[in-house]
């Protein structure tokens, strides 16, 4: 089990009134964000369980709109996220749903803008920490706690053996792999979390890897503090 620091007990600095439906909120937001490669041009957004039950007054729907827009949990932006978005050009649809779920505090998005897509499922798990559940068609895992690696490639052999040489080279450690294929379309995501920031060069030789369509490093200690 990892040790949880102060910042994961007591939760991030935040504007908004719980850390869960709003400073977890924010976050799952910026993954959104970090994964599309930026802004989104629509983005389609839809709570389940406790989030769509109150997402209107723990203004749940402001703070994922203020990640999508790259707002940090503790921007006095927060407030106005609906009215930043339309003034951005960013059209929203705001909704909820009903299903299965695992978690309560639910969400979905689906991004678009140009030729690029996203569709995204994340949980906000309580003190603002949250969880990645599903990736267009893949199920994955992850907090983006750590620095955290996702690489899209198709499912050819050799293609993970050449991406832990590089890690080997660079001298980082693995901490944690999760590897999901899709047999429709025989593509693959791969999440690892390192113990150490991906850099620019590392992340330029992940990509020349054969096979690599996209790889996309999220650390959100490091990009939440961020100003777009």
């Amino acid at each position: 089990m990892r040790f949880k620091d102060v910042f994961s007990i007591i939760g991030p600095a935040m504007i908004g009134p719980s850390s869960s439906h709003t400073a977890g909120a924010v976050r799952i937001g910026l993954v959104g964000r970090k994964l599309f490669g930026g802004q989104p041009d629509k983005a389609e957004i839809v709570f389940y369980g406790s989030f769509a039950d109150t997402y209107r007054g723990h203004g749940t729907d402001f703070a994922v709109v203020s990640g999508l827009l790259g707002f940090a949990t503790d921007d006095a932006r927060i407030a106005d996220a609906l009215g930043e978005a339309a003034r951005s050009g960013m059209e929203l649809s705001i909704r909820t749903g009903a299903g299965l779920i695992s978690h309560p505090n639910t969400v979905d998005l689906s991004l678009s803008g140009g030729t690029r897509t996203l569709s995204l499922r994340g949980v906000s798990i309580g003190g603002g920490n949250i969880e990645i559940q599903a990736v267009d068609e893949h199920q994955v895992s992850f907090s983006g706690e750590y620095p955290t690696l996702l690489i899209y490639h198709d499912d050819r052999p050799g293609v993970l053996a050449d991406v832990t040489q590089l890690f080997k080279e660079q001298g980082m450690n693995i901490g944690y792999m999760d590897v999901d294929r899709t047999s429709r379309t025989g593509r693959v995501i791969t999440v690892i979390e390192a113990d150490q920031r991906f850099e620019e060069p590392m992340m330029k030789k992940i990509a020349e890897v054969a096979h690599v369509r996209r790889a996309v490093a999220i650390d959100l200690k490091e990009d939440e503090g961020k100003r777009p």
